[in-house]
């Protein structure tokens, strides 16, 4: 009996856990959507927030997404060889860019350097009692530190899938026509002609949805910091942690639901 409970207790003390973490998460979701729609706006805010978030994350999200275009040209050149399809590289790079390579590379990109960002700035807030100097000043800390970065990350993130695409589908463009003989128009007509609305659509969605996750995992872990540094660090690797995580489960369930039949 003592074996089977020092066995199992550790297990249901970690089921609780979690179960106890998804209930604060989902707690301070609804909290924060319930803000963004109720006044007072802080435009400002969510301005610079807009231009921290979207901006300043636009040379790491290019050069990822067009090194990726590129080497999935390599790729897909290499491996249709085999089956005589190389002339399926323009099509399949332009069509993993938009739907799956340019939102979730760009998300995780983002989620790397916002959620960090996001949650240390937060964490070093609470640490230093500014949060509380918030509410002494009648200001609510979720309207003016989450509500505008969340929006600001929901409008950003698919700007920046967009201009990923292109990045990425132009570096897939370049490899293709200097390293692997394609003609420059025969490749921009098969990329066209292949790509598809909901293509493009589909992947923005993604994008917004993976924006709110960045903005929320950093902003939820940020507000719920320990004290101290060590607690800010906790804070801030959890965030990076669980959005890139929640990123890649929510791209499958779009997928599945955008593209099962």
């Amino acid at each position: 009996m003592n074996i089977a409970h020092a066995f199992l207790s550790p297990i249901g003390r970690s089921t609780l856990g979690l179960l106890a973490s998804i209930g604060r998460i989902a707690i301070f979701v609804i909290t924060t959507i319930s803000h963004i729609v109720r006044p007072p706006f802080y435009l400002k805010e969510f301005g610079q927030q807009l231009l921290t978030i979207g901006y300043f994350s636009l040379p790491v999200v290019g050069l990822t997404t067009f090194f990726t275009g590129g080497a999935l040209a390599l790729q897909i050149y290499a491996g249709g060889s085999r089956f005589n399809a190389e002339s399926v590289v323009p099509s399949i790079v332009a069509i993993g860019m938009v739907r799956e390579l340019g939102p979730v590379l760009g998300g995780l990109m983002v989620a790397g350097r916002v959620s960090a960002s996001i949650a240390a700035e937060l964490g070093t807030m609470k640490v230093t009692e500014q949060i509380d100097a918030l509410v002494t000043l009648s200001t609510h800390p979720m309207k003016y530190l989450t509500v505008p970065r969340v929006v600001a990350a929901t409008i950003a993130m698919p700007i920046l899938a967009g201009i990923g695409d292109v990045i990425g589908i132009f570096g897939g463009f370049l490899v293709g026509t200097t390293s692997l003989g394609f003609n420059p128009a025969a490749y921009v007509t098969n990329t066209v002609d292949f790509l598809e609305s909901w293509d493009v659509t589909s992947g923005l969605i993604k994008a917004a949805v993976f924006g709110f996750i960045v903005a929320v995992m950093g902003c939820y872990h940020g507000m719920n910091s320990g004290r101290g540094a060590q607690g800010v660090g906790k804070a801030t690797t959890n965030a990076v942690v669980s959005a890139s995580v929640l990123i890649l489960a929510s791209n499958f369930l779009l997928t599945q639901l955008f593209f099962t039949q």
